[in-house]
């Protein structure tokens, strides 16, 4: 190699060593910037829903998409470096468009505070009065929660075998996070009715199986009784009674035929079911029964025309309900009729029974 040539070779070697240190002094220089370099920006406020399950680098990028940071990639090295692309907390976040990298990675390591809302669900509510409740305090969507609570998939999951979810969403005080997954808010539900009634059944295990054995029930004949008790009841006292009533329309051979006769099972027929009867149809919700749904064959759920038990549970039922439905008083009573305060006359005969509804209700 002559000398001309190497000295050739030997500037290009140090041009080119030249500016690698500067390029590698210009990375390092920015790098030890980047994270208290602030973002140009008018210090608008920018939401950003980081959801559960989110690698970092899909965070990077979304962050960049909505205008929090410019660069993802060094945003993720940066991270990297600080050990945190493992540590980033879900939620909503609220950040701004003027912030440094070392402001929002914070801030996403910090987390948000869960919203969190307590809702208190009364007894005796159908399973439509529940979601509009739970939905008016923003915990989940009610259409959402219907469809959930109609799904043969998610009911038979969880061991349901009706058409519905009906009497499995206990009526206590919770607390949601807000927004929640209808799926979590019905589990929890329905986690809580199977708590309560697995005390109930080891509490009064005697009670339970004679019940059981003398009207050939399961627990979802229970809980339909229990349902039909909440919405007959306003005195705790009086429900071992009403329970008792309404089995003894079932059992005695002078109750013929063994109807139930109660308005509860009618309105919720014409309510609650996504297939409802002509006379239904033609119902106004809420308002009083007319000969046209007392009547009415159609609607599987009217216990003035069909023997038994409805085809399932007409709300959803209280641990005082469930107790007294497996803990009947013995009486011999087949009616009773409201004195209009909350208490009820009991009768063991239709002409006793009239006379008190003359006096109370005509």
């Amino acid at each position: 190699m002559s000398k001309k040539t190497f000295r050739i070779a030997l500037l290009i070697v140090s041009v080119t060593v030249a500016i690698a240190l500067g390029l590698g002094a210009y990375a390092v220089d920015t790098m030890l910037e980047y994270p208290d370099r602030q973002r140009e920006g008018s210090g608008q406020a920018i939401a950003v829903e980081i959801e559960r399950g989110m690698g970092f680098p899909s965070i990077a990028r979304r962050l960049h998409d909505k205008g929090v940071v410019d660069n993802p990639r060094f945003f993720r090295l940066y991270a990297m470096q600080q050990g945190a692309t493992t540590k980033v907390r879900a939620g909503e976040y609220e950040l701004r468009d003027n912030m440094s990298p070392r402001q929002v990675l914070e801030t996403l390591l910090a987390g948000v505070e869960d919203v969190t809302v307590r809702i208190t669900i009364p007894e005796g509510l159908n399973m439509l009065e529940v979601f509009a409740l739970l939905a008016e305090a923003g915990i989940a969507d009610a259409k959402e929660l219907e469809a959930l609570g109609r799904s043969r998939d998610f009911l038979d999951a969880h061991g349901i075998g009706g058409p519905t979810v009906e009497g499995f969403l206990f009526p206590e005080t919770y607390r949601f996070r807000a927004p929640t997954e209808p799926k979590v808010v019905i589990e929890r539900m329905i986690e809580q009715h199977r708590k309560v009634w697995d005390r109930i059944r080891r509490e009064h295990a005697d009670s339970v199986a004679r019940v059981k054995k003398k009207l050939d029930w399961t627990d979802r004949e229970i809980l339909i009784m229990a349902s039909i008790v909440e919405k007959e009841s306003v005195v705790d006292s009086e429900r071992p009674r009403i329970a008792q009533v309404f089995m003894n329309r079932l059992l005695f051979s002078s109750f013929v035929p063994h109807r139930l006769d109660t308005d509860p099972t009618i309105r919720y027929g014409c309510t609650v079911p996504t297939r409802k009867s002509k006379a239904c149809q033609e119902w106004d919700p809420g308002g009083r029964l007319y000969r046209a749904q007392l009547d009415d064959k159609d609607n599987l759920y009217n216990t003035y025309q069909h023997e038994g038990l409805p085809p399932g549970p007409i709300c959803n039922p209280g641990e005082r309900a469930l107790r007294a439905t497996v803990n009947p008083d013995g009486s011999r009573f087949l009616f009773f009729v409201s004195r209009n305060d909350g208490t009820h006359v009991f009768s063991r005969t239709r002409r006793e029974h009239e006379r008190w509804v003359d006096k109370y209700q005509r």
